[in-house]
């Protein structure tokens, strides 16, 4: 069977197609012959070797799984001794591991049905993005209807799945995303949707300001640098140790050029 197969960590070059055998069935197991699969940002991560906390899992100097693919859709081809719920023929979708590859092995549990409706490409998109926001919302944020909820990324792989899975729970849904996406997260039915490119508008820039001369709003500057040592300041933002903002003093009081700014 052909697969993808990544023998380094790196970049989406060390990625290559190769002949392979097909994975033997074990018992409780279920051979799919694979019709699409999607990627993730999981599968990103994985192929980079990123964050290197995670390399004990990942494999410390290659990858451990060498196949890359979570999210499947496809046809059982053959079932192992024990499995009751599917049987060859069967169109399924589900997860599993090393899914970019022409047959892959999948425990009974992880697969079900594919909806008839749902092309193989559609079902496959649906796993790993579409459990995390079931999950997220319904689990972890306990989520009840007439709540309100603010979905960050409303036009993102597991974004998309949140706007339409929180109006199912009954939410009054208001999504985030760029210009370019805000008809697509309202046709999936957010109450509002905000374009965080418009965010500096200049009513929202004056409300602020009235907070900040009522004193209601404080800015918290840690620190003032100037533009010489911009790229310290971006270091120690970029070592988590900022607390608050940190300020780049870039012009010159207006005294120092002969204006005096007090007129």
């Amino acid at each position: 069977m052909k697969a993808i197969v990544q023998d380094r960590f790196g970049s989406p070059d060390m990625l290559e197609l190769r002949e392979l055998d097909e994975p033997e069935v074990g018992d409780g197991d279920v051979l799919v012959r694979v019709r699409a699969a999607s990627v993730n940002p999981a599968d990103w991560y994985a192929m980079m070797g990123v964050p290197y906390v995670a390399r004990p899992q990942m494999g410390l100097r290659k990858p451990r799984t060498t196949t890359p693919g979570l999210d499947l859709a496809g046809v059982v081809a053959a079932v192992g001794n024990g499995v009751t719920h599917v049987r060859p023929g069967d169109e399924v979708f589900g997860a599993s591991t090393g899914t970019l590859a022409g047959y892959v092995t999948a425990a009974e549990d992880a697969l079900v049905l594919k909806p008839p409706n749902l092309s193989f490409e559609q079902a496959a998109a649906v796993p790993v993005a579409a459990l995390t926001a079931l999950q997220g919302l319904r689990d972890k944020g306990r989520i009840r209807p007439g709540q309100q909820v603010l979905i960050n990324g409303a036009s993102g792989g597991v974004g998309t799945f949140a706007v339409q899975l929180a109006r199912w729970f009954g939410a009054e849904v208001t999504g985030v995303c760029s210009t370019r996406n805000v008809d697509l997260v309202g046709s999936l039915g957010a109450d509002r949707v905000v374009d965080y490119t418009q965010k500096a508008r200049s009513q929202d820039l004056l409300v602020l300001r009235e907070l900040l001369e009522a004193g209601t709003l404080t800015p918290v500057v840690e620190r003032s640098y100037p533009l010489a040592e911009a790229a310290e300041a971006l270091r120690h933002l970029g070592a988590g140790h900022a607390r608050g903002k940190l300020a780049i003093v870039v012009g010159e009081p207006a005294r120092e050029h002969g204006v005096d700014p007090a007129g």
